[in-house]
């Protein structure tokens, strides 16, 4: 579908949905994937919600995060350059196997939980999983844990996010 025929309207319709703000966090459309996944999404977008509202008095930014399917994400071209975070294998989100072959590994354990990102936090594209469900919601843990906050204070103080 063309970007004309989605218009400029399709991301910008719903309340606080400044594409300026969004961090994305996709799941696959896979049917594994939005039963299994997509609860990891929304536990992790109230992460996020969370440190925004705890930093709410030193941001001068604003951050808006939202749950979306690895189809839509991939058909919005505006998303691309947005802060975002790839959850669930490559097996069942299409940008998480994109994101497999472009992002390297910042965080690996027996080669069964995989965290990808720039420790630097210069490009903000993330990619989070594990070689089952379990092991996807151990990934999560340790983003949350080891990742998350210097991430958010990147996607706060950067103005453009790199990489694409």
């Amino acid at each position: 579908m063309s970007e004309e025929a989605q218009g400029p309207s399709a991301l910008e319709s719903g309340p606080g949905m400044d594409p300026s703000s969004l961090l994305v966090i996709v799941v696959g459309a896979h049917l594994r994937a939005e039963q299994a996944d997509r609860p990891l999404a929304y536990a992790l977008l109230n992460q996020v919600q969370a440190w925004v509202q705890q930093h709410k008095a030193s941001l001068n930014v604003p951050v808006t995060p939202v749950v979306c399917s690895d189809i839509w994400y991939l058909n919005q071209p505006t998303l691309h350059r947005r802060p975002t975070i790839s959850l669930g294998g490559p097996g069942v989100n299409a940008l998480s196997a994109y994101y497999f072959r472009k992002l390297q590994p910042a965080w690996v354990r027996d080669d069964q939980i995989m965290i990808q990102l720039d420790p630097e936090f210069a490009d903000l594209r993330v990619c989070v999983w594990g070689r089952d469900h379990a092991m996807t919601i151990q990934a999560v843990e340790m983003f949350v844990q080891r990742f998350l906050g210097g991430y958010l204070q990147a996607v706060v103080t950067q103005v453009e996010p790199q990489g694409g």
